[in-house]
């Protein structure tokens, strides 16, 4: 039988389409997960469990920069004061399982975003189809720095600052594996998606929800929610701020930029 041409087809074929695009990304995180799985004791000991430990490169290079700008000391430490515990008879094997399947989630992220240009592909204009491997490209590669970002910067931050929060000295931290894990996992993989935010908008653009205007006028919001979380995140130092700031406020004004060519080219086409 022949192919259906895109308008051709009906909701119920764009659902199965839709359909097979799931099947083969889950398909290929579950392939990403085996190795993920494979490899399990390297990504639980360096990966995974590497901030705890107060020689993890994000402190030493913290230190390193407070101790020469003498700024503050927090992040020259050697040891975290909190211990890491499992209080559930199946806690480590589901962690084995979940962190295994979200690191196989990040492994098939480009072929993730393959499927998903295949299948908005046909809705596209002819130009946009052959910039394909730029976009798989571009895409996959902001993931990945979002993803290195969170870990190797928020990741850490959090962690020294929610261990060494004290509400008094009779409490002592002994956190639960799982919300350890947790926040390693979702902070890395939240930032990685934030990352994709110049993709996003290129696409909202493109379907007319967001205007350059909007995005300007509503800048200094988000601005000040960027502010307020490095604040959060940080030490008191303009320094350490400024490392978590600066890349959020890069990506928001790149996406206000693509958005401008959007609507800059979609304005000329309709004219």
């Amino acid at each position: 039988m022949a192919k259906k041409n895109h308008s051709e087809m009906s909701f119920l074929d764009h659902l199965e389409v839709l359909r097979w695009v799931l099947i083969r990304s889950t398909i290929a995180i579950l392939i990403g997960a085996t190795v993920a799985y494979t490899y399990s004791e390297f990504i639980f000991d360096v990966i995974i469990f590497g901030p705890k430990s107060g020689d993890f490169v994000t402190y030493r290079f913290f230190c390193d920069l407070a101790t020469k700008y003498n700024l503050d000391q927090s992040f020259c430490i050697h040891e975290l004061p909190f211990s890491i515990q499992n209080r559930t008879m199946e806690g480590q094997f589901s962690m084995l399982i979940w962190t295994s399947i979200t690191a196989g989630f990040i492994i098939a992220f480009p072929f993730i975003l393959w499927e998903l240009w295949k299948f908005v592909g046909p809705a596209l204009y002819e130009k946009e189809k052959k910039n394909i491997k730029y976009f798989i490209s571009l895409a996959s590669l902001l993931f990945f720095i979002g993803v290195a970002f969170g870990y190797f910067v928020l990741v850490p931050l959090s962690i020294n600052f929610l261990a060494n929060l004290t509400i008094s000295s009779v409490v002592e931290n002994q956190i639960d594996v799982d919300s350890y894990i947790g926040l390693v996992k979702t902070t890395s993989l939240a930032t990685g998606l934030i990352f994709e935010l110049p993709i996003v908008i290129y696409f909202l653009s493109r379907m007319g929800v967001v205007t350059p205007k909007f995005l300007r006028d509503y800048r200094k919001y988000a601005y000040v929610i960027i502010l307020i979380i490095a604040a959060i995140v940080t030490p008191p130092d303009v320094i350490s701020q400024g490392i978590v700031t600066i890349p959020l406020i890069i990506l928001y004004e790149i996406s206000i930029f693509i958005s401008k060519i959007v609507n800059k080219n979609r304005d000329a086409k309709t004219a």
